[in-house]
């Protein structure tokens, strides 16, 4: 399985990401199935969520929270549709 990268991120309404990934490609990921595990709860908040920013490999929000970027790639979808 091949690695991606995001480079850009864009917070956008319900709890969804649009990311650049370094392939070129854009894609949407929902964070709302994940906002049940308590690690990811603190993403309810909206101020909270819409910090999301890039680090070097992946998405974070305040330093302590990230996601894989294997799942924010393979469980994403095309973005345009």
């Amino acid at each position: 399985m091949e690695s991606f990268y995001p480079i850009d991120v864009k917070p956008l309404p319900d709890y969804r990401l649009f990311l650049t990934f370094d392939n070129g490609e854009t894609r949407m990921f929902d964070v709302a199935p994940y906002l049940t595990s308590p690690f990811f709860a603190p993403l309810k908040n909206q101020a909270v969520f819409q910090s999301a920013r890039i680090n070097p490999i992946t998405v974070e929000w305040n330093g302590e929270i990230d996601i894989c970027p294997d799942e924010l790639y393979y469980n994403s979808v095309p973005y345009p549709q």
